[in-house]
């Protein structure tokens, strides 16, 4: 049976006043059954709880704090799973609520085990509906917004399509709200073609997103071969008009060069808490050979980072890329131009690695 993962921004999710959209929500739900009924089945990938909570708790502004945000989450996140649950209800769905975090992906054995409970909703007939953990994320291990998040999901689950809902009817040439003579992009078939478009990185008030992480999110499921688009969810009958091939939106057509998923979340996604000065040689390694960057080819460490946070790779002030380091900042800078055996005698249980090839992705 083929799936189709629907993500929903927190603009078509709540108001302005962070009251829930429930004329989009109920057609969203609508056509959630519809296509249940053809056969298709439907995950759905949803922001808004922390929206949600900020207008229970009377918060105007965004919070920026961490615990804030988490609290918001916390206070939001139960009251809109219920309008979709008592929604989808209506319609004769099931549903489920499922929380994730970045470990339920990148972790083998967690990833796994969310894969094999979203395939039993599914084979059960059950619709589940996503919403990252944020009462647990932190910002050194998120998913940064829920496109990635949907991207993600896509992947986990081999959907046959992600469909991105937004408040706009696709993606532009700039932003429409500020140039009238942005124009809409129909298809993309090569990321390049977009580089120098005025594509925003800003979010609403309410959501942390924006329609530049839409098009990496794109870019994250098309490099694992699922077409993904860029569509109006405000209005109804979208979604079945675009799966029955109608022109709706912005259509990214799968690539034929497949990158990981991981690395392109990396590449995206997770913030850098360092930097780490490589040499000539240890750069031609990296960028021409693909291997892993050793501490015998680090020349300096900057910032103050832990192993397993994400650290810039740079020669000569030119960034060769971003990597996972597997040392803390006080270590790396410890065994720093050692030699393997060297390193081995400092520091034992260290692992062979500053950065494995496995957890680094060229600028």
């Amino acid at each position: 049976m083929a799936t189709v993962v629907l993500k929903l921004g927190s603009s078509i999710v709540c108001d302005e006043r962070g009251e829930p959209r429930m004329e989009v929500l109920s057609h969203v739900c609508e056509e959630t059954a519809l296509l249940r009924a053809e056969g298709i089945d439907v995950v759905l990938v949803s922001s808004g709880a922390i929206a949600r909570g900020m207008r229970l708790r009377g918060l105007g502004v965004r919070p920026a704090a961490m615990e804030e945000l988490q609290a918001a989450s916390a206070v939001g996140q139960g009251r809109l799973y219920r309008v979709y649950d008592e929604l989808l209800a209506a319609e004769g769905v099931d549903s489920a609520q499922v929380l994730l975090t970045f470990f339920d992906v990148s972790a083998r054995m967690h990833y796994l085990n969310v894969r094999q409970t979203l395939r039993k909703l599914l084979d059960w007939g059950v619709v589940p509906v996503i919403n990252e953990n944020d009462t647990t994320a932190t910002d050194e291990i998120s998913f940064g917004d829920n496109d990635f998040l949907a991207a993600q999901v896509a992947i986990l689950v081999g959907a046959e399509r992600l469909l991105i809902l937004t408040d706009t009817d696709g993606l532009y040439t700039a932003d429409p709200r500020l140039d009238p003579e942005a124009s809409i992009i129909r298809e993309v078939h090569e990321f390049d073609s977009l580089e120098g478009l005025q594509i925003g990185a800003a979010g609403t008030p309410l959501g942390s997103g924006g329609m530049r992480s839409k098009v990496v999110a794109a870019e994250m499921a098309t490099a694992a071969g699922i077409p993904a688009m860029i569509v109006n969810g405000v209005r109804p009958g979208v979604v079945p008009a675009v799966l029955h091939g109608e022109a709706e939106g912005t259509l990214f057509h799968p690539q034929e060069q497949r990158v990981s998923s991981f690395k392109l979340w990396l590449r995206y996604a997770k913030p850098t808490r360092g930097q780490v000065l490589i040499d000539g040689g240890a750069a031609r390694a990296l960028r021409e050979q693909g291997t892993s960057l050793l501490p015998v080819g680090v020349v300096e460490v900057r910032g103050s980072f832990e192993a397993g946070d994400a650290v810039e790779i740079t020669e000569n002030g030119t960034p060769i890329g971003k990597g996972i380091a597997n040392y803390s900042a006080a270590e790396l800078a410890r065994v720093k131009g050692m030699k393997s055996a060297q390193v081995r005698e400092m520091l034992p249980r260290a692992a062979a690695e500053a950065v494995h090839r496995d957890y680094f992705v060229l600028a």
